[in-house]
């Protein structure tokens, strides 16, 4: 597991993770962990740490923009709904890399929700509204999305963005094209 060197207690400082620090598309998963303090500034820094994360995965730059998103809106909700901006609480940002896709976990220390009690942003009612349309964003740009109350409290978001058939081949830990 790589954790974030460098990071100042407030969660502030973690830019120094830089893409050449992890290996691209090992056979072996690659796992980083963050932890973040509840406040608004660590979303610019969730956003960063995904971008460069995804970019050592090897994902182009279409995909790192979606992750990236996925993980901004994901750890805003972590701040503002789970944890309601209480600076005592914590919101952990993991991300394991595979071969052929990366797994991003977003853990809160709030109550939980219910799925089900989400407005559909694309609704009439709610076209205007100024809010709620981060988990359809995160449904959108990600292969997959899992929700689960935690039985301490909080809540986990899982999400999997794969790679494209598609795209580049995949490289070796040495970084040189598997034939």
């Amino acid at each position: 597991m790589l954790g974030i060197q460098g990071a100042r207690p407030d969660g502030i400082g973690a830019r120094r993770l830089r893409a050449e620090s992890l290996p691209n598309r090992m056979a072996k998963p690659t796992e980083v962990a963050v932890t973040l303090e509840t406040r608004l500034e660590s979303v610019d820094l969730a956003e960063e740490i995904a971008s460069r994360v995804a970019a050592a995965a090897g994902f182009d730059e279409e995909d790192r923009h979606k992750i990236s998103m996925a993980v901004r809106e994901s750890v805003i909700n972590a701040i503002q709904h789970g944890n309601r901006l209480d600076r005592e609480k914590k919101v952990q940002l993991g991300f394991v890399v595979e071969p052929r896709q990366i797994i991003i976990t977003v853990v809160d220390q709030g109550n939980g929700f219910d799925m089900n009690s989400i407005p559909d942003p694309r609704l009439e009612s709610n076209l205007l509204k100024s809010a709620g349309r981060g988990i359809f964003l995160i449904r959108t740009f990600m292969d997959e999305f899992q929700v689960e109350c935690q039985a301490g409290g909080g809540t986990r978001i899982t999400m999997v963005k794969r790679t494209s058939t598609t795209g580049p081949t995949p490289r070796t830990p040495s970084g040189s094209a598997k034939n």
